[in-house]
């Protein structure tokens, strides 16, 4: 996880994100007037993962006006407004999340988030592939076993709705933040059949 300082306006964001890619990537060019995907995971600390590349720029564009935002979209390659597409990033508030997010989606929740201390507060579960040779099988565990997790709460609301992120790095200020990532499944170890979502947070900003 990772905090994102936003580009404070267009011409900043095109001169960063424009930038050549690292230097094995050696068909792009620095200021060429088109972002490659290559350059656009430079910035976001990425290398390969489209969908999350997609959540950073969003972020990291979201105090821009809308009409700097497209401008910043439109000098995107094909390839990665391709991508920008597949991947569209839904603000949604917390009771959204929980009756129409969908999973696998790139999702931004405003709110206060307050971490979970204890196993014995939260029992949800994630499902964990486990490779042995080609076959691959899949395992229960406890999700505050690989993550540190939170409930975040919104403004007009009471509900609160479950967030985590990888530990070890970290933790989200208790305070009204925004967040992003990708919406994933939090199972039952009661009845593997019963889950709910959870999300899987990859960068967040201050407000």
């Amino acid at each position: 996880m990772r905090k994102i300082t936003p580009y404070s306006d267009k011409d900043q964001a095109i001169q960063t994100l424009d930038n050549g890619g690292r230097f094995y990537n050696i068909l792009t060019k620095a200021d060429d007037g088109v972002i490659s995907q290559s350059e656009l995971g430079k910035v976001s600390g990425l290398f390969s993962d489209k969908q999350k590349m997609i959540l950073f720029l969003d972020l990291a564009t979201s105090n821009l006006s809308n009409k700097d935002r497209d401008q910043i979209i439109s000098v995107l390659s094909k390839e990665l407004r391709s991508v920008y597409n597949q991947y569209t990033v839904k603000k949604m508030v917390v009771n959204e999340v929980k009756e129409k997010g969908e999973l696998s989606t790139n999702i931004v929740i405003t709110g206060v988030p307050k971490r979970i201390a204890s196993k014995s507060d939260f029992t949800g579960f994630i499902m964990v592939p486990i490779v042995a040779g080609k076959v691959t099988t899949f395992s229960m565990i406890p999700i505050v076993d690989t993550y540190d997790v939170y409930e975040i709460t919104s403004d007009d609301s009471l509900d609160t709705f479950v967030i985590a992120h990888a530990k070890g790095g970290q933790r989200l200020p208790e305070k009204k933040i925004k967040v992003a990532g990708v919406l994933k499944e939090l199972k039952s170890q009661k009845d593997e059949t019963d889950s709910e979502k959870y999300l899987e947070v990859v960068y967040y900003l201050d407000l």
